[in-house]
C-alpha cells in the first residue's frame, strides 16, 4: 500500500495524463463496470477509501486477475483526474496502467 506524500508525484502526472487521454473511469460504479466488462488494467484505490471499499476493489481485481493498488488520498486522486474527490480509479489502457504502476512502486511510501 502506498500513499504519496508530494501531490506533485509522478504517478499522479500519469493519472493526470491517462484522464486526458480518456482512458480512466472513476466512482464506484464506473470502476466497477470496467472490472466487469474487461476493460481495467490497474485499479487505483484510495487510502482513505473504507476497508470495505478496499475488500471490494481487492476481492473483484484478484477474481479478474486485474492488477490493483492502494495509492493516494481522494482528493489528490480526484483532482488529478479531474474530478471531485474519488475512492478508486479504473486506468483502461495498458501502457499506461504499466506506467503509472512503476511510477507508484518508484515513490516507496506507505499509506500510514
Amino acid at each position: 500500500m502506498t500513499k504519496s506524500k508530494d501531490p506533485n508525484s509522478p504517478a499522479y502526472m500519469m493519472i493526470s495524463l491517462a484522464a486526458k487521454a480518456g482512458k480512466v473511469s472513476s466512482g464506484e460504479f464506473s470502476v466497477e463496470k470496467a472490472i466487469k466488462e474487461g476493460r481495467a488494467r490497474l485499479v487505483i484505490i484510495a487510502c482513505d477509501a473504507s476497508d470495505n471499499t478496499k475488500k471490494h476493489f481487492s476481492d473483484m481485481c484478484t477474481y479478474r486477475d486485474i492488477k490493483h493498488i492502494v495509492f493516494g488520498d481522494s482528493e489528490n486522486l480526484g483532482r488529478y483526474c479531474g474530478k471531485d474527490i474519488r475512492k478508486s480509479l479504473a486506468i483502461c489502457d495498458e501502457g499506461l496502467a504499466t506506467g503509472i504502476e512503476g511510477k507508484i512502486d518508484a515513490a516507496n511510501a506507505s499509506c500510514e
